[in-house]
């Protein structure tokens, strides 16, 4: 099955780079191109797309308005939005990863790394690199914690398990490393994760890390304790 790619970027060039490397993928098309985060809402409504290629400083509506757009219509529960940033400690992408954004990549990405975050992202797999992803958030979540928010209800429903692995995901762990640490197969860790975004009525697993650092699940200065601690 091919994945349908959307091209959001102001730069003509840049969006032609992606398109050549995309199209020589043979499960990978571009479906779309847009010239700024408008066009792109408009273009997940009119064409199949699977996931945004999505810059974030875009004229008429930034990048981040239009993920966050995208991320709230349930018309476009499928759509992945994948930012693309310049600078890698760019803490606007920070804020797409809250406005729903499944993971970032810079604009220097390999091709071959750009394909697989494609791949990745399309999979339902969010973080394309949990632990840059996680680093990124640690240095930025203090400067965007409104520290008037209040703990989120709905973590009352995840279970003591599910949120042992939740802080797990946020500190970078993947399935494998998490079913490794407890002693469990890696289909249960992605059960619970599952479950655990239903109830936290997160997209994936990228919402997850942002929802455990808000809510004081963990802080960016905490060290990922040793096994069976």
């Amino acid at each position: 099955m091919t994945i349908r790619v959307l091209l959001a970027d102001d730069q003509a060039l840049i969006r032609a780079g992606f398109k050549m490397i995309i199209d020589a993928d043979p499960g990978l098309a571009v479906a779309g191109e847009a010239e700024d985060g408008r066009e792109a809402v408009d273009l997940c409504h009119t064409a199949r797309i699977d996931v945004v290629l999505m810059d974030i400083r875009m004229p008429h509506m930034d990048g981040i308005e239009a993920t966050r757009r995208i991320a709230a219509d349930e018309r476009l529960a499928g759509v992945r939005v994948l930012v693309l940033t310049t600078f890698d400690n760019d803490d606007n992408v920070v804020l797409a990863l809250q406005a729903g954004a499944s993971g970032f990549l810079g604009k220097n990405v390999a091709p071959a790394e750009l394909v697989n975050a494609i791949r990745v992202v399309a999979a339902g797999e969010a973080l394309l690199s949990p632990k840059a992803t996680r680093g990124l958030v640690s240095r930025f979540i203090h400067q965007i914690r409104s520290p008037a928010v209040r703990r989120l209800p709905a973590l009352d429903l995840v279970t003591e398990r599910e949120m042992e692995i939740m802080v797990l995901v946020a500190h970078g762990l993947s399935n494998d490393d998490i079913a490794q640490r407890l002693h469990v197969s890696p289909l249960t860790v992605k059960t619970h994760v599952n479950r655990t975004m239903i109830k936290l009525n997160a997209r994936d697993r990228a919402q997850l890390v942002v929802i455990a650092y808000q809510n004081d699940l963990l802080r960016p200065t905490d060290v990922l304790p040793e096994p069976g601690r």
